[in-house]
């Protein structure tokens, strides 16, 4: 993924934050709380580019099912595929549309077909597009039957299109459940760290008084304690979310690098929520 200036604005105001954090609360409790705003302004640009691929990339497998269906009745009709590709370089195939005409000017140019579609999935650099393209470009160097090639190739698209929408409409609500199941947990983690730790810190101290100046710093101890004992709670909401996030990318996806959005989300909501609980609670 490039830098981009909207990439640039988040790490500059990420780093701003982080250094007045650093520089006037230090040792506070608002101190984590505020670093963990500082990592999400920094993260959330690249968020939203996942995102954002996630969406370009599933167009892009639509458009080209479109694209390779045109191409295949143009091809059927009699017209060579390298004037078919030229007559459907005017039309619109949403974010395919400028790989599509510069498909049209090479063959214009009259650089060979197979290393004209090489180039066009390179730069669109999808799987999906990808593969149809090996096949059509090794069916036109082979010389076999083009139009029973883009046939199946449209045909292939479609299926494996029409899987992925099953699979994403079958498994939203896991995904939903995913994530209530996540905060279900902070939920309970919460619950130990502020009601139940300070109890058996404060059983502890009670049964380690042995006099009135112990009794006096009985207070201070029980919030160390507990304290000490709630840190691994944090690691392992950190942790819980990480694996979650990939657990639930590749259920819904089919891609661990499709659960990476989700792996940061819940990691640091679950940072958030918990540095946050300790300002305010």
């Amino acid at each position: 993924m490039k830098l981009t200036k909207t990439h640039w604005i988040g790490i500059v105001m990420s780093i701003a934050i982080a250094g007045i954090d650093v520089g006037f609360l230090l040792g506070e409790p608002l101190f984590p709380f505020l670093l963990g705003v500082a990592v999400v302004v920094v993260v959330l640009p690249f968020l939203t580019g996942l995102i954002l691929e996630s969406k370009t990339e599933r167009e892009r497998g639509e458009r080209f099912l479109e694209f390779a269906r045109s191409l295949a009745e143009s091809v059927k009709a009699g017209t060579p595929i390298g004037k078919s590709i030229i007559n459907m370089s005017g039309k619109e195939f949403g974010t395919l549309t400028p790989h599509i005409k510069k498909l049209a000017n090479q063959i214009l140019l009259g650089i060979p077909i197979g290393r004209c579609f090489e180039t066009f999935a390179n730069d669109v650099d999808s799987v999906v597009v990808r593969r149809a393209v090996t096949l059509i470009r090794e069916a036109e160097n082979a010389g076999g039957d083009i139009n029973r090639i883009l046939d199946s190739t449209a045909e292939a698209i479609y299926q494996i299109e029409k899987l992925k929408r099953e699979r994403k409409a079958s498994v939203s609500s896991l995904v939903v459940e995913g994530y209530i199941i996540f905060f279900i947990f902070v939920g309970i983690m919460l619950v130990m760290q502020f009601k139940i730790l300070p109890l058996t810190a404060g059983v502890g101290n009670i049964a380690s008084i042995g006099s009135l100046d112990s009794v006096a710093g009985a207070p201070t101890a029980s919030a160390e304690a507990t304290k000490s004992l709630a840190r691994p709670f944090l690691y392992l909401l950190l942790a819980q979310g990480f694996f979650a996030g990939l657990t639930i990318g590749k259920i819904a996806e089919g891609s661990i690098r499709a659960g990476l959005k989700h792996s940061i989300i819940l990691t640091l909501l679950a940072f958030l929520i918990t540095s946050g609980a300790n300002v305010f609670l």
